[in-house]
């Protein structure tokens, strides 16, 4: 009686366990052990029309409320694949083929010992000749008293342009 108790409990403290890290990752996330180094270059501000067939998204990062150094880096993920980060107010694309996709932000990088959200998730459908942006805004101020955490948000058009045209361009690559 006491084996069957025992390997009962054994067996429900598994199962919890791969509920709860099951449900800790996002769809669009990729693996946990890909960090990418980033550069910034304020001088560039592409704006790109896609391609045949294609779509395009944007990722932009907006720190203008995260009022701590060294800010998040961000990893952005489509379908289960990381396309590439972004740190401190700046922003890529990457074109993508039409139909459903889910998409991950992830802090990359220590940001602050207690921080709540540091991860976003949202999904949405591609159409061919379209350009879509999301939005990964941070948020931290010490007089808050709030801990540090993300949201990722869609972004209208022509804010995302707007926010493209002051924020630095982002280039980033997986760590070796």
């Amino acid at each position: 009686m006491k084996a069957a108790f025992a390997l009962l409990l054994l067996t429900s403290v598994a199962f919890a366990q791969n509920t709860s890290t099951a449900a800790a990752v996002a769809p669009g996330c990729g693996p946990a052990n890909v960090h990418f180094d980033v550069r910034t270059d304020k001088h560039q501000h592409p704006i790109v029309q896609p391609e045949a067939g294609k779509a395009v998204v944007y990722f932009v990062q907006d720190d203008r409320e995260f009022l701590s150094h060294p800010r998040p880096t961000t990893g952005f993920g489509i379908d289960g694949e990381w396309v590439g980060a972004t740190q401190s107010n700046s922003y890529f694309y990457t074109p993508l083929s039409p139909g459903e996709h889910h998409l991950c932000a992830s802090w990359q990088s220590f940001v602050a010992i207690g921080a709540t959200e540091k991860m976003g998730a949202a999904h949405f459908t591609a159409e061919p000749g379209r350009t879509y942006f999301f939005q990964v805004r941070n948020f931290w101020t010490k007089e808050s008293g709030l801990p540090a955490r993300m949201e990722l948000l869609p972004l209208d058009s022509d804010e995302g342009q707007l926010l493209a045209s002051k924020f630095s361009f982002s280039i980033s690559q997986p760590k070796k």
